[in-house]
């Protein structure tokens, strides 16, 4: 029950949803280019000007071959009314229009069954006499287990033999209570229904949800805890789609891919017409939606959802996606791209049951996890992350840090075309120089001092140098961004999209090489 388009936008399939602690029931979805439609079944009156029906009051009379010719399965003891779960094929075309597969038999004669058991229905129907006035209304969120078909093509075959016995999750059929010396039929045209009017059993809307800013999660809220074979969708401003259930793995992260497909269109398409009104220093990379780790998380909540969102010069993080100008200046919290460190998390350095994952160390050296849902989320912030840092450090060209040398002021340059160059503070005399390729080596003592071990161009000796900085990790973190920058520009592919990405103004993240290998300083602590 799959149905795609050649572009893959559109996506059709009839799954179970549950809400909150009940039942899970049948919903289709309907996956377009920027909305996920969600639907019920439900029977609505079709005479006239079409509107949902509520409760239908239909009577029927016990046939001689078949009884009633329906079958019921449910009751009070499933909290739910018993429900017709068949319809004969003689009293199919009877009845077209009039009673459907899903019905809840509220009333029977006047009697209010809603609360009854299954056997206690069936013994009132047993007692009901040849004319039945069934008072009924469709159930849309009948619960799975009864699997009910979805279509009023699954018949019951009509029976002169009454059964002895019943159950609630089986067809008992309603014509228990046959009398062969009765053989008096009333045809249709006679029943006692109400006049032009006519219902149809159709797959109505129950909930909308815009994928732009939506977001998805297979875990349970806050927690590592995944479903099996399920996800939620949540929309921008809080409306979830229940939890949706697959039969299998393979269904569930083919709609995850879907949907998380058509959410990142969605969202590169906004980025681009968004920098159309920000400078070219301001422009965005990236942004979307990720769970982070609590800092001090307690057992029942060690995940939010954080909206983050890579922009010129920082890494801004937010409670909820940036809309306006003003939005922009009201982040939780926003770092400098260069001074922190992204790392993916192999399945060594992952923190618990999520598979997803990356780091944050930002310039203080606090350390911040992130979640994503797919393996393909979290190529894109790695690839979104090197962008970033690279058109940074090709724009600000230099950064200079305060430093102390041998209890002397000093300043050390890191610099894209020199490398590093070591300055008195208060005169500005260089002290030395050297080319990020004369670097062999360096440690710190993860406080505050870096020692830089570099080689002699002439001599091949090992010259040390030792600095204090007060802000040691945007250090070492904006040593590393520069390194990565170089690399970058030695790889053609990269080289590559960054040039036809400045074309358009708009910062690909499809093309970037995936096989640059940046390398990372190794510190000693």
């Amino acid at each position: 029950m799959d149905f795609k388009t050649s572009n893959e936008e559109t996506k059709t399939g009839i799954y179970l949803m549950q809400e909150g602690n009940e039942e899970p029931f049948n919903i289709r979805l309907h996956l377009a280019k920027d909305i996920l439609t969600i639907q019920e079944q439900d029977v609505i009156c079709v005479s006239g000007e079409p509107f949902y029906s509520s409760e239908r009051t239909v009577t029927i009379r016990r046939q001689t071959i078949g009884g009633f010719g329906l079958s019921i399965k449910g009751g009070a003891e499933h909290k739910i009314p018993v429900v017709i779960s068949k319809i004969s094929k003689e009293q199919k075309a009877e009845l077209s229009g009039l009673l459907f597969i899903g019905d809840g038999i509220l009333q029977i004669n006047g009697i209010n069954v809603r609360s009854y058991r299954h056997e206690e229905v069936v013994q009132v129907l047993r007692n009901a006499g040849e004319e039945v006035t069934l008072t009924v209304s469709f159930l849309k969120k009948t619960p799975a287990f009864l699997k009910l078909p979805l279509c009023e093509d699954c018949t019951c075959i009509p029976s002169d033999q009454s059964s002895g016995t019943s159950s609630p999750l089986c067809d008992s059929g309603l014509h228990l209570n046959y009398h062969p010396n009765n053989t008096d039929t009333l045809s249709c045209s006679s029943w006692p229904t109400s006049p032009g009017l006519r219902w149809e059993k159709r797959w109505m809307d129950l909930r909308l949800i815009p994928l732009l800013h939506s977001r998805l999660s297979q875990y349970i809220p806050g927690s590592d805890a995944c479903r099996k074979n399920a996800f939620q969708v949540i929309a921008v401003d809080g409306v979830c789609s229940g939890v949706v259930q697959f039969p299998t793995a393979e269904d569930c992260l083919d709609w995850l891919q879907a949907i998380a497909g058509n959410i990142s269109n969605l969202t590169k398409h906004n980025v681009k017409k968004i920098n159309r009104n920000f400078p070219v220093n301001q422009q965005i990379i990236y942004m979307g939606w990720v769970d982070e780790k609590e800092q001090d998380s307690v057992q029942d909540r060690m995940y939010s959802p954080k909206f983050l969102a890579l922009r010129g010069s920082s890494l801004f993080k937010f409670s909820a996606p940036p809309v306006t100008t003003w939005d922009w200046t009201r982040a939780e919290k926003s770092f400098t791209v260069y001074e922190i460190m992204c790392k993916i998390l192999k399945d060594n350095d992952l923190l618990d049951k999520r598979k997803h994952c990356f780091s944050v160390q930002t310039e203080s050296g606090e350390d911040l996890f992130f979640s994503v849902e797919l393996d393909s989320e979290l190529l894109i912030w790695e690839k979104a992350f090197q962008m970033a840092t690279f058109l940074e450090v090709e724009r600000i060209q230099c950064k200079t840090y305060a430093c102390i040398m041998e209890s002397h002021l000093m300043g050390l340059t890191v610099d894209f075309s020199m490398g590093f160059v070591c300055f008195d503070a208060a005169s500005k005399a260089v002290l030395w120089r050297y080319k990020f390729s004369q670097l062999k080596g360096s440690s710190d003592d993860g406080k505050s001092k870096i020692k830089f071990l570099f080689q002699n161009q002439d001599s091949k000796s090992i010259e040390a140098k030792e600095l204090e900085f007060s802000n040691l990790f945007a250090v070492l973190h904006c040593i590393h961004a520069f390194f990565a920058a170089k690399v970058a520009c030695l790889d053609p592919m990269f080289v590559e999209s960054h040039g036809s990405a400045t074309t358009t103004g708009f910062p690909s993240l499809s093309t970037i090489s995936c096989n640059s290998q940046t390398p990372k300083l190794k510190y000693a602590t």
